[in-house]
């Protein structure tokens, strides 16, 4: 029997992230529940949640329960945060009744400072910084795709005390038990601020000016942009004191130029596309308020996260960090 064949698992989020993880624990452990409202809870409660996975295959899940609100779940031991950072604040106080003293939540969403912002929301339980690797996404019909043979979660607490690191290693344990890659790092946020820096750019530049990744390093004045955004987030990177190095930066550039797919596009040029509300403050002006306060250069940040601005306001858009 598995360690974790009686611990009730939640996920709030079934976008291309928590439907990711969602689908393999609902495949993998008996008392698995999904937080999904509207047409999304709909389509679970009549097909199951369908996964198509490059990497783990095809799959039709069905959790244990699916409800419209955190709300509505008992105590549980686990539960995985997968929602976009504006609808962060009202996730956590959803889950008041649902968290107790032992329970484990790690949110898995982008940006620097996710867990942060759940310590603040929630008063009870463990909070576990996460970051994650993949390309994923919900289509039309509410089934999830995942592209590329990788997906790779990362989990950890900056400094964790002995008891914590325990804490991390059972979620560690609880996702590759479900084939869900998972790596726990002591320095944590090393591991996160890697992919926040490429993110500073990528999702930045590619939004901007709805360019895939090959029209962008194709143009010698948008790659060099490109380079620039990754300077000035790694400069706020040194200066907050996160232990980045050269080879660090380079290698986001160099995933830049010889790696990422021609045709790759980000989640927030899509939101832009679409007219959704958007992570722009997550991808953008966290680093430029940070860079403010501490005093770093960031001049092509600054521009590009204004003419953002304009655009998403334009539409009503925005979002909020």
């Amino acid at each position: 029997m598995s360690l974790f064949e009686n611990k009730k698992i939640a996920v709030v989020g079934l976008g291309g992230v928590g439907g990711y993880i969602g689908a393999l624990l609902a495949d993998t452990y008996p008392h698995v529940s999904f937080v999904a409202r509207g047409a999304r809870k709909k389509a679970i409660d009549e097909h199951g949640l369908i996964l198509h996975s490059d990497y783990r295959g095809e799959r039709i899940v069905h959790p244990e329960k699916t409800v419209e609100s955190a709300e509505d779940l008992e105590i549980q031991d686990y539960i995985f945060i997968c929602v976009k950072n504006y609808s962060l604040q009202d996730a956590c106080l959803s889950m008041k009744n649902c968290v107790g003293d032992h329970t484990v939540i790690v949110p898995v969403m982008n940006g620097a400072d996710p867990a942060d912002r759940v310590r603040g929301y929630l008063s009870h339980g463990t909070v576990i910084d996460s970051l994650i690797y993949i390309v994923a996404f919900a289509n039309a019909d509410f089934s999830v795709t995942q592209q590329d043979q990788f997906a790779n979660l990362h989990v950890g607490i900056q400094n964790a005390s002995e008891a914590q690191w325990e804490i991390i290693l059972s979620v560690s344990r609880l996702l590759n038990g479900a084939g869900i890659d998972c790596e726990a790092d002591r320095d944590i946020q090393a591991e996160i601020w890697k992919k926040y820096i490429l993110n500073c750019a990528y999702n930045v530049e590619t939004a901007l000016y709805d360019n895939t990744i090959g029209q962008l390093r194709s143009d010698p004045k948008k790659a060099a942009e490109y380079e620039a955004l990754v300077e000035e987030a790694y400069q706020v990177a040194l200066a907050k004191g996160i232990h980045v190095e050269p080879k660090h930066r380079d290698a986001i550039l160099h995933r830049f130029y010889y790696e990422l797919a021609d045709n790759a596009t980000s989640s927030l040029q899509r939101d832009v596309n679409a007219g959704r509300q958007t992570e722009l403050e997550t991808f953008s002006g966290y680093i430029v308020k940070e860079s403010k306060r501490l005093q770093i250069p960031a001049p092509v940040s600054e521009r590009m996260y204004g003419q953002l601005g304009e655009i998403c306001h334009k539409d009503g858009k925005a979002g909020t960090k």
